[in-house]
């Protein structure tokens, strides 16, 4: 029993890493309309700048603001150089820029830092047991910091006034221009918000594993199945479905395997769009 807890911990810890990309995922294509295939890259760059951070103040709270901050900067600069030009094009059109993006942004890496997996210095704790069961503190740490996060961008979608308008353009784009919401103002506010998340992804991932330019397309898989499974647009969704997934994931390693566990998140993305094609917490739309 104490195994099977451990491995429960350890999937929460990864259903919250893979449930915040999905965030990003759910956040650009609620609004932006369009599967923003760069949010894994976003991540390694949050990791990263993260990494750089940590080592230059031996604080992780300063390097996780850096690394927030460097996936905040990457979403900006790729909306205000690419995606805001190409706004009047179609969403494939999009999505092979973002594609584009995510590609260079993983040669950046690896021409900058290599290509060997690097780890956060920290120092060695022991775990704690409770109840017979072996409990990090680390785990428990990220998972307390990954449940910030979304509290903070929760409260941001819904108790604030950019947060209001971005759920109005998500809703109706057409009617919310007319109501006088600036679609620049949105779209400048969703893309720093959606890199500073996917970043904060990328830092709790590579706390818990290692960093490496390869790691954030390694989760961008999991990612866009927690989306779609969760239902695209749909926020709670995004996380529920992750959290699904992480634990799913991870209970089934003993039978599965480390290298095959991943397609459990397809398997899971194929039973719901056929029993449920809008996702569990998709709303049903009609078109005319």
């Amino acid at each position: 029993m104490a195994f099977w807890i451990e491995l429960l911990i350890s999937g929460v810890v990864a259903g919250l890493i893979i449930g915040l990309s999905a965030l990003s995922i759910t956040l650009v294509f609620g609004i932006a309309r369009f599967p923003n295939a760069a949010t894994g890259d976003t991540m390694t760059v949050g990791a990263y700048g993260a990494l750089l951070g940590h080592r230059a103040t031996n604080s992780l709270l300063v390097g996780g603001l850096t690394g927030a901050a460097a996936g905040a900067l990457v979403g900006f600069l790729g909306y205000w150089f690419i995606f805001r030009k190409l706004a009047q094009r179609s969403n494939v059109a999009l999505l092979v820029a973002s594609i584009g993006l995510a590609f260079v942004l993983r040669a950046i890496l690896g021409v900058s830092f290599g290509h060997s997996q690097q780890v956060f210095q920290l120092p060695l704790v022991r775990p704690w047991r409770i109840g017979g069961v072996p409990v990090h503190p680390n785990d428990l740490v990220l998972a307390a910091a990954c449940a910030m996060i979304l509290a903070i961008v929760f409260a941001i979608l819904h108790l604030t006034p950019v947060g209001r308008r971005m759920r109005a353009v998500a809703d109706d784009p057409a009617l919310a221009r007319v109501s006088g919401i600036s679609p620049s103002g949105v779209m400048t506010v969703l893309w720093l918000l959606a890199g500073a998340v996917s970043a904060s992804a990328g830092i709790v991932a590579g706390i818990k594993t290692v960093v490496s330019p390869e790691m954030g397309w390694d989760l961008l898989l999991p990612a866009f199945a927690a989306a779609i499974v969760g239902g695209i647009g749909s926020p709670v969704g995004a996380v529920a479905a992750g959290l699904l997934i992480g634990v799913v994931q991870e209970l089934a390693t003993p039978f599965v395997g480390f290298t095959y566990k991943i397609a459990l998140s397809f398997l899971m993305m194929l039973v719901v769009l056929l029993v449920r094609p809008r996702g569990l917490f998709g709303k049903l739309e009609g078109a005319r």
